[in-house]
């Protein structure tokens, strides 16, 4: 549940925090060059939504930090979009439509979306011949909700501060000769646990 998984990354958070990283040497290890967040990385989170949700971990952090707010469905419906985009079967369109329309848009909806009256009926009506286009304009009114509202309060979430801190921030003055890469590499652990 999204309360067991607050209390999971808040845990994480801690342990992060005060640079406890015995549990976690053994995945340092195992972390590709690849997978490792750099600063500037993360830094570039900052600068739009978009570079955030299209970094894999910068989309992991920011549902880690819905879910802690319990809106995760802004998220999960736009990463459904993109994913629906990029369908190449036309056979396929119609299914997958209805099943995200059900899940996110019908009044009965299971995780609704904050959507106003007039696109919700222009959505609705563009289900009886789906498109790839179909759900664009809904995706974008959600983007736009997400970029106004929950990613400012990201950005200023330790989610994001715990990540983007200067080197050696949170550490016991024993532990403050760590490099800040491998507290970049903690945080990374962290994200992809959540992801």
């Amino acid at each position: 549940s999204a309360k067991d998984m607050k209390h999971r990354l808040g845990f994480l958070l801690q342990k992060s925090d005060s640079c406890d990283y015995s549990s976690s040497q053994g995945k340092k290890e195992k972390l590709s060059s690849s997978q490792r967040l750099s600063q500037e990385e993360v830094r570039k989170w900052a600068d739009s939504l978009e570079n955030l949700i299209h970094h894999d971990r910068g989309l992991a952090a920011f549902r880690a930090f819905l879910k802690s707010e319990y809106s995760e469905e802004n998220i999960e419906f736009w990463v459904s979009c993109e994913d629906y985009k990029k369908t190449k079967s036309p056979a396929k369109l119609s299914p997958k439509a209805r099943k995200i329309y059900d899940e996110f848009i019908s009044v009965q909806a299971t995780k609704e979306v904050n959507l106003d009256s007039c696109t919700r009926e222009k959505t609705s009506h563009n289900m009886l011949e789906p498109t790839l286009s179909c759900f664009d304009e809904a995706q974008r009114k959600i983007f736009t909700l997400m970029e106004k509202d929950s990613y400012r309060r990201f950005l200023k979430s330790p989610y994001y501060l715990d990540l983007v801190s200067p080197p050696g921030a949170g550490c016991g003055p024993e532990n403050c000769k760590r490099n800040h890469t491998h507290t970049l590499d903690c945080n990374s652990n962290i994200i992809s646990q959540c992801a």
